[in-house]
């Protein structure tokens, strides 16, 4: 029974990388002419702070961030979509190495942005792995948080995930050393210091996340089916607005992956942004998956 049972992590373990990486809307690249990832872009009296966005586990910054990218550059924003911690150079599947190794990785990109653009701040908007890194970044890196205004975190894993019920039942079967081997041999480091009881979210949590002086915001999905139980995403502390995208728009189906390719989610995005002038949630129906 372990056996198998580690056969079907593996192989679902690489089914998630590829989904997250390939099945979702307009994997390519972007070029700058998409409206983000220009570096002549230089920031707006109304929109002053640059948006750098960060994929999920097993995403790439053009690809998962097709549909925010567009959206945030045609509001007057100057927007950055990197890949970050790429196992393999030049193979843009991102997010699999440590999450402390991709957190300096980010942050040179932070410095970058700051300098090309003159700004002082810019706000993290993040997804799923990206979303954590929203908050460890400010939390962790010595200076970093006095370089960050707002951060939009979609579904971060912050008290861990179960990987829709993966590790839940590894728990179960006595066997949750295995799958950690399991996923680290699939070059996902990230894996597993973001799983429930992970060391990365037992750090995370130690302390208060939310750093003074930066706005927050956390979204999630009562459907998500990735970042399980649903709950574990939010940051229960004072200043942090934690919000359902099923609270504005309750038939919306969106999943895990979809949030960042959800209409409905973007406008909750802007409005987290620039709250002062808010834009209309239409409440279409976002990608299940």
């Amino acid at each position: 029974m372990r056996r198998r049972f580690q056969r079907a992590l593996l192989a679902l373990s690489t089914a998630l990388l590829t989904v997250a990486t390939w099945a979702a809307p307009g994997h390519a690249a972007s070029a700058p002419s998409a409206g983000f990832n220009d570096w002549n872009c230089r920031p707006s009296a109304a929109h002053p702070e640059p948006v750098l966005l960060l994929h999920g586990l097993g995403g790439n910054g053009p690809g998962n961030m097709l549909t925010l990218g567009p959206a945030l550059a045609a509001a007057d924003y100057c927007v950055y979509a990197p890949t970050y911690g790429e196992a393999v150079s030049g193979i843009p599947v991102g997010g699999l190495i440590a999450i402390d190794t991709s957190a300096h990785d980010i942050a040179r990109t932070i410095d970058r942005i700051l300098a090309s653009t003159g700004a002082a701040k810019l706000d993290l908007v993040g997804h799923s792995e990206g979303a954590f890194q929203s908050l460890y970044i400010p939390k962790f890196l010595p200076g970093y948080a006095a370089k960050v205004d707002k951060v939009v975190a979609m579904a971060p894993p912050t008290h861990g995930t179960t990987f829709a019920g993966l590790i839940t039942i590894a728990d179960d079967l006595g066997i949750r050393p295995q799958v950690d081997t399991i996923l680290a041999s699939v070059g996902c480091v990230a894996c597993t210091e973001i799983t429930s009881g992970g060391p990365l979210v037992a750090k995370l949590n130690t302390g208060p996340i939310a750093q003074p002086g930066i706005g927050y915001t956390v979204i999630a999905s009562t459907s998500d089916e990735l970042v399980t139980p649903y709950g574990t995403e939010y940051v229960n502390e004072p200043g942090v607005s934690n919000e359902s995208v099923q609270s504005l728009c309750p038939f919306d189906p969106v999943g895990h992956i979809g949030l960042a390719y959800d209409g409905d989610v973007a406008a909750m995005i802007l409005n987290a942004l620039d709250p002062a002038h808010p834009v209309p949630v239409r409440c279409t129906l976002g990608p299940v998956i």
